[in-house]
């Protein structure tokens, strides 16, 4: 069952921005600390920013520091990674990802959304 749905990718210029939303459906998303990776063209799944369950601490990857900002809306259930000077290298399908501050529930993945970048 699906528990993360992603959105917002596209194809966009090199410079250009996009925001990636991933809705949260049906667990307790206010003790979850979220994530989203990314897996380019024949590359590995790797991780691009997190965000605690509070939305006070944030971590970037070092490839994306200063470009992308990672936030959170418990109310609302939702996260988002906001893109901007976006290069070819940063094609990717981008995943949002559900680890839980309480120990022994289930962690989630979203079907991941594609972003390509290309004049």
């Amino acid at each position: 069952q699906v528990q993360l749905k992603e959105s917002g990718g596209d194809l966009v210029q090199p410079g250009g921005s996009l925001r990636l939303s991933c809705r949260a459906l049906a667990f307790t998303f206010s003790n979850y600390h979220m994530s989203w990776y990314r897996q380019g063209p024949g590359k590995d799944r790797e991780l691009v920013a997190s965000i605690t369950s509070s939305g006070d601490t944030t971590n970037y990857a070092d490839s994306v520091k200063g470009r992308f900002t990672i936030s959170r809306d418990n109310v609302k259930k939702m996260v988002y990674l906001q893109m901007n000077s976006l290069k070819p290298e940063d094609t990717a399908v981008y995943y949002c990802y559900a680890a839980p501050n309480i120990r022994g529930s289930p962690l989630y993945w979203g079907q991941g959304t594609q972003v390509t970048v290309s004049s």
